[in-house]
């Protein structure tokens, strides 16, 4: 029976670390989340969400929300991309990109080709 609260203790804390999480960053909510907002809302093409490794999932996650709540939307993978995949991403597209550092090669390769 000890073994089982402390495993739902543990569950609890992780709880409260995300719920902590989500309310530190309301304070940086600016007006870059409302421009970020009204180029998704107004745009005539899809949101392409993209990136690499555990961002790459993240991405996807997001896409497959995006496209579940009436937002078009598609995952482009990274390295895919350099392949033929690219052909998805049309001029009237928004681009979100998802990364920890910036750094990674095949997204910013994405990027040179984009622009």
């Amino acid at each position: 029976m000890q073994e089982s609260q402390h495993i739902l203790d543990l569950m609890k804390g992780i709880v409260r670390d995300e719920a902590d999480a989500l309310y530190n960053i309301i304070d940086s909510i600016n007006g870059s989340y409302l421009e970020a907002f009204e180029l998704i809302r107004d745009s005539l093409g899809r949101v392409v969400v993209t990136g690499m490794g555990k961002s790459g999932l993240i991405a996807r996650k997001i896409a497959a929300t995006m496209t579940s709540t009436g937002t078009l939307a598609v995952f482009l993978h990274p390295s895919e991309a350099a392949h033929g995949d690219l052909g998805v991403v049309n001029a009237a597209d928004i681009v979100l990109a998802i990364g920890k550092s910036g750094e990674s090669d095949e997204l910013n390769s994405v990027f040179y080709v984009i622009k």
